[in-house]
């Protein structure tokens, strides 16, 4: 019997599917907890259909972790983007956001904190973005992110005593749905975005699972409270898509 359990949130595609493959490869049992099942199937791989902007809905699905599973990773990876400017953003799009991006990582981590406890061991990991720095047109979804930071840092003061390290993947232009919603494909946008990352390229989900691995190794122990861009170094420099 594998001796960890992944909780990946927004496990069935993008960054979130890349890295229960990753993880299953290694030998974890994997739970996505999405509104969609994940495409591939395994013997270790569990799905539960949840929509996170449901409160009510997270806490059954919270219930149903508790009784089931013995989580040992907690990986908040789902997350959406709203990209609209100030006179077009509604404070009800910040309040969706925060129960997505903060309010579901909660209701989950309560969940299978006192078995963490227990064990005197967790790593719990967010997916946060490099947009938390501030971008145009990311009202609701930056101020979010930004939340995550500070409700990360809070928890990894919080938990450290128990052997539990929480901290932050924090990615920058990644090639994922999210982000092709907002980029065509092929457009002279993409070729000058790519011209504005220092590094010259996008990012992939491989860049992305590598970083949220190293937190989820348990021979990482002294590392918490942490924001790691993956971002091409766009961190370092203003940046606007």
């Amino acid at each position: 019997m594998t001796k960890y359990t992944a909780l990946i949130t927004g496990g069935n595609k993008g960054i979130g599917a890349d890295l229960a493959k990753r993880l299953l490869i290694q030998g974890y049992r994997v739970i996505s907890m999405s509104r969609n099942a994940p495409k591939v199937t395994d013997e270790n791989l569990f799905s539960i259909e949840v929509d996170l902007f449901d409160d009510g809905a997270v806490a059954l699905a919270a219930k149903q972790v508790e009784k089931l599973h013995n989580v040992t990773h907690l990986i908040h990876n789902a997350g959406l983007i709203w990209p609209n400017l100030i006179e077009e953003t509604n404070p009800s799009d910040i309040r969706e956001l925060a129960q997505l991006h903060l309010g579901s990582a909660l209701s989950l981590l309560k969940a299978v904190l006192p078995r963490m406890k227990e064990r005197r061991f967790g790593r719990v990991i967010f997916n946060g973005s490099r947009a938390a720095l501030g971008l145009p047109s990311r009202t609701a979804y930056s101020s979010t992110k930004a939340g995550i930071t500070g409700m990360a840092r809070t928890w990894a003061l919080e938990l450290a005593p128990h052997g539990i390290t929480v901290n932050v993947v924090a990615p920058g232009p990644i090639q994922t749905d999210n982000f092709w919603g907002l980029i065509e494909k092929g457009s002279e946008q993409e070729e000058s975005l790519k011209k504005r990352i220092p590094v010259g390229r996008l990012g992939t989900t491989q860049d992305v699972s590598r970083a949220f691995l190293f937190f989820c190794d348990p021979q990482n122990s002294f590392v918490t409270g942490q924001t790691l861009y993956v971002c091409g170094g766009a961190s370092v420099g203003g940046m606007s898509l």
